[in-house]
């Protein structure tokens, strides 16, 4: 008898087959088991805490994701896609996962009696052409000429994506804001240019929206409250240079043979300082802002001269004035021509809470603006700025695809309804996954019930019935446990955050049905700690 071929280093693990399939099947549900009641406006939040013991609170499904530091290779697949869509869209970062893990669901007890992984793929693919076909014939377009219209649409939106938030109940008042700053951008709509500011303390409601760069005082020596504080129309210097006297690098050396050279060397420090704050005052700038520190003597000078200035201005905030007020980040003050200072109609430092705030208004290039949040605990204001990131997202969405759905499990019921009744003219096992597709897609209503406390079958058969009667839009009303016009209802979102949730949960679907064999390396299952002591320079062994 022949010895047995041996082809890959001791220790590894093979799996392949039919079981393995269903293992990593299992593993998606796991992953969607743990965000499941996130979904929708009644779902719940999640209290996560790191090693370090940081603790964040959050309803948000890749936020959750992420935090959990998932190992499992196949699972990690719908950490992906929340993420994607995260990056992609903004928002249905939760309805993603559901989606992919409920495909897996369906489609299980296929691969357990022996159906080819190919087949399925192959039925996912043409039923998620055909729903995006139907989402796009269905969805509702904009008429951009209409701007009234327009900015109401974005509103609903906005508040739509947030009503699923821990910020829901003021959710009229940050539509508003999320859409008025979404306006104030140019044309290419850069996330950049909208700075998010917290501000502990106050309620929700006195958060505020500049319309141009606010960011928190620095750090500011001796002399400087005698700064003025408020100027109109300044111009504004932007640098990346060091005004104060340097200490010398590490190991300079220099030798003196009298005290007169010592003296000549300091003074030679003084005067290449002065030089450089004289040219910085001759520029005409009245507000001076360094990326680097600026020291007390030219604290004091300025203000001996009504200058302002603020040193280690983090750098994400000079960019945003640069881009507000025009001009340039300096690394030289040899040049301080009229064409590289900025200029705004009004700056002011003022109080906000209990920290103070440099406020640039009016600015002339401006298509950039902040927002200031108030709120109680830093938990708090974390979610509502990731809630504000979502709804800015979809509202950016909005305004490039111009067509919407209704969302409450309305669309997703009406392209169920569409697939189902097209699996039937059609001959072969491709009928069973179509149909498969289409009963996996009826998890966001059903889920949306659960959350909410609801009977879900019970609402689910009114929704089949109402949507063969032709009630496209019909979807799970939240509020009063039954079902509604959610079209009329106002629950709307972009169609593309819908095309893109279905696209991405059917690609990670097949992606891990494509997947026949998992081969893990023993190198890569040791222990982590003793990994990480190997490069301290321990012997290996012998």
């Amino acid at each position: 008898m022949s010895a047995p071929v041996i082809l890959l280093k001791e220790g590894t693990d093979t799996s392949q087959g039919t079981p393995q399939l269903v293992s990593n099947i299992n593993a998606c549900q796991v992953i969607a088991e743990a965000i499941r009641t996130t979904l929708g406006p009644r779902g719940m939040d999640k209290l996560i805490v790191d090693d370090r013991g940081k603790a964040t609170i959050s309803n948000d499904g890749a936020t959750i994701l992420k935090l959990l530091d998932v190992v499992h290779p196949a699972a990690k697949t719908l950490v992906d896609i929340a993420k994607s869509q995260d990056a992609e869209v903004g928002d249905g970062t939760t309805s993603v996962t559901l989606l992919a893990a409920e495909f897996l669901r369906q489609i299980k007890s296929y691969v357990e009696e022996g159906l080819h992984p190919q087949i399925i793929i192959r039925s996912f693919r043409t039923a998620t052409q055909l729903a995006v076909e139907k989402i796009k014939s269905i969805a509702v377009t904009v008429k951009k000429d209409d701007k009234e219209l327009q900015r109401e649409l974005f509103e609903k939106c906005a508040a739509t994506a947030l009503s699923s938030k821990l910020i829901a109940p003021q959710k009229d008042f940050f539509s508003k804001m999320v859409v008025e700053a979404v306006m104030i951008l140019d044309d290419l709509l850069p996330l950049k240019m909208i700075g998010i500011k917290k501000v502990q303390g106050g309620g929700l409601e006195e958060s505020q929206l500049v319309a141009g760069v606010a960011f928190k005082k620095t750090f500011s020596y001796a002399g400087f409250e005698m700064q003025p504080k408020k100027y109109t129309k300044p111009k504004i210097a932007l640098l990346n240079v060091e005004l104060e006297l340097k200490a010398e690098k590490d190991n300079a050396e220099v030798r003196v043979a009298n005290v007169e050279d010592y003296q000549a060397i300091v003074d030679a420090e003084w005067s290449i300082l002065y030089d450089k704050l004289e040219k910085v005052h001759l520029s005409g700038a009245k507000v001076v802002l360094s990326k680097l520190p600026i020291g007390d003597v030219a604290t004091q000078y300025f203000a001996d001269r009504d200058l302002f200035c603020a040193g280690r201005v983090p750098e994400e905030d000079l960019k945003r004035t640069m881009m507000a007020c025009g001009g340039s980040i300096q690394t030289s003050i040899n040049a301080m021509t009229d064409d590289v200072l900025g200029q705004c109609e009004q700056f002011e430092e003022a109080q906000v809470g209990s920290e103070r705030y440099n406020f640039f208004t009016g600015c002339p290039k401006a298509k950039t603006c902040t927002i200031l949040l108030r709120g109680g605990s830093e938990q708090f204001m974390d979610e509502t700025e990731r809630s504000l990131h979502d709804a800015i997202m979809i509202v950016r969405r909005a305004i490039k695809n111009d067509s919407v759905v209704a969302g409450g499990g309305a669309i997703e019921m009406e392209i169920s309804k569409y697939l189902r009744d097209y699996s039937r003219t059609i001959p072969g096992k491709v009928q069973l996954l179509i149909g498969a597709y289409a009963k996996a897609l009826e998890v966001i209503p059903r889920q949306l019930c659960d959350n909410a406390g609801f009977d879900a079958t019970n609402i689910l058969n009114k929704l089949r019935a109402k949507h063969a009667q032709g009630g496209v839009w019909y979807g799970v009303d939240v509020n009063n446990e039954d079902i509604a016009d959610n079209f009329e209802a106002c629950v709307w979102e972009p169609a593309i955050v819908r095309i893109n949730a279905l696209t991405a949960a059917s690609e990670a679907a097949c992606l891990i049905l494509s997947v026949d064999e998992t081969i893990r390396n023993p190198r890569s299952t040791m222990d982590p700690s003793a990994a990480k002591s190997r490069g301290k320079g321990m012997p290996m062994g012998r």
